[in-house]
């Protein structure tokens, strides 16, 4: 079974996720690119079983980060866990999006990823 694993920038904070993921998938929405800091935000979904993390984490919204050094990290609930794949130990990923979310809201001079799903907001 694959096991990807990651860290904060501080490295107080780890996660690991076993298996493959539900889907993955990148969001261009005001929400995504205002907790990022960035144009999108690149995520992967697991099941909340296959989902493990160590240290203290803070949450906003069920938006946790890491209390050290503020690294955005991963949502979670009793069903599944989205965690941010720019935080994966293994760079670049093996994981590559099916899909984008609110395209209408994409960056210009970014093109579309060849091959995903395009929402013009969430999927349906």
């Amino acid at each position: 079974m694959t096991v990807l694993s990651g860290k904060c920038l501080c490295g107080q904070v780890r996660i690991s996720v076993r298996g493959e993921p539900l889907r993955v998938g990148i969001c261009h929405c005001t929400d995504c690119r205002q907790e990022s800091g960035s144009a999108f935000t690149f995520y992967g979904i697991w099941p909340a079983g296959q989902f493990e993390h160590s240290g203290e984490t803070g949450a906003f919204q069920g938006r946790h980060f890491c209390t050290g050094c503020g690294s955005r990290l991963f949502s979670a609930d009793d069903r599944e866990a989205e965690i941010k794949l720019g935080i994966l130990s293994e760079a670049p990923t093996p994981l590559v999006p099916s899909y984008e979310l609110w395209v209408k809201r994409r960056e210009p001079w970014l093109r579309p990823v060849e091959g995903a799903k395009q929402y013009d907001e969430d999927r349906k």
